[in-house]
């Protein structure tokens, strides 16, 4: 019996279904039921002739036709979407939110906007750089459209790519070298936060937090003045600081999960998908 064709409704359930790690998740995002997303997800598997994903108890992981079929999925909507853009003339206006922290601004925001803006010169993007644990909520009630957030919790956004936290400070200085260390460390609430006092504890090493705050240029002041040791994203430690690990006694950091999320009833729907595959096309990696 031939294969059925693979239909563009299923390989968007599947990427979603990848992306956010669940069928709720991706179900929220595609503004469709559980039920609905399940039923394409079969009906895939069954044009396929193979299992595709794995359900766990916790999670979905990819099979190895899973695995093959996933970067096929992506290349086969991109295009989908250039042609829809290229044959209907679509010229959107208006405009629209994004939420992304300093740090990830200062290393991955340029791209974006270069290609958002030549691909959609009438959209106005008003910017909020802010924390993630800030613009989480913004982004649930409503109040923005779209932000490029750290993951909290496992279901949360579509995975973009997965970005290294390093200790660093003045060489100079030798700060590492004090006991207890100071260090300087993310606002209350943070994933990142929580991660790097608990690499601490669990080294066992003696530490005082002098400094805590979303700033990064705070921490950046801090950590070149030597009175403590910051905690960055590897995607904005500038020259001026080096970047410390083992060699001076401190524990490995954890890497975090840069996930874009969107507003689930946005007032302008199609800008809310054009910015949000803009960042999809510009900044995820693959990591199958």
């Amino acid at each position: 019996m031939a294969r059925q064709d693979l239909q563009i409704d299923w390989l968007q359930a599947f990427v979603a279904v990848v992306g956010s790690g669940s069928l709720t998740a991706a179900a929220a995002g595609l503004a469709r039921s559980q039920s609905a997303v399940s039923m394409q997800i079969k009906k895939l598997e069954a044009a396929v002739g193979r299992p595709l994903l794995l359900r766990g108890p916790r999670h979905l992981s990819l099979t190895p036709a899973g695995e093959e079929l996933l970067g096929y999925a992506r290349k086969l909507l991109r295009v989908h979407r250039e042609a829809l853009l290229a044959l209907g003339g679509v010229r959107l206006e208006g405009s629209i939110s994004l939420g992304i922290p300093d740090d990830y601004a200062l290393g991955y925001l340029t791209p974006l906007l270069n290609d958002f803006a030549s691909a959609q010169p009438a959209v106005q993007v008003n910017l909020v750089c802010e924390p993630s644990t800030q613009l989480i909520p913004k982004v649930e009630s409503g109040e923005m459209d779209v932000a490029i957030v750290t993951r909290d919790k496992p279901q949360r956004g579509e995975l973009l790519f997965r970005e290294e936290l390093v200790w660093v400070g003045n060489a100079r200085q030798e700060t590492w070298r004090l006991t207890p260390l100071p260090i300087a460390v993310y606002e209350l609430g943070s994933q990142a936060r929580s991660r790097v006092l608990k690499s601490l504890e669990v080294l066992g090493r003696d530490y005082r937090v002098v400094y805590n705050s979303p700033s990064v240029a705070g921490q950046l002041a801090v950590a070149q003045s030597g009175a403590a040791l910051g905690v960055l994203t590897r995607c904005c430690v500038p020259s001026s600081l080096q970047v410390l690990g083992a060699a001076q006694g401190l524990p490995g950091l954890p890497l975090l999960d840069v996930v874009v999320i969107r507003s689930r009833a946005p007032a302008l729907p199609a800008l809310v998908d054009a910015l949000h595959e803009q960042v999809l096309q510009t900044l995820r990696r693959d990591f199958e």
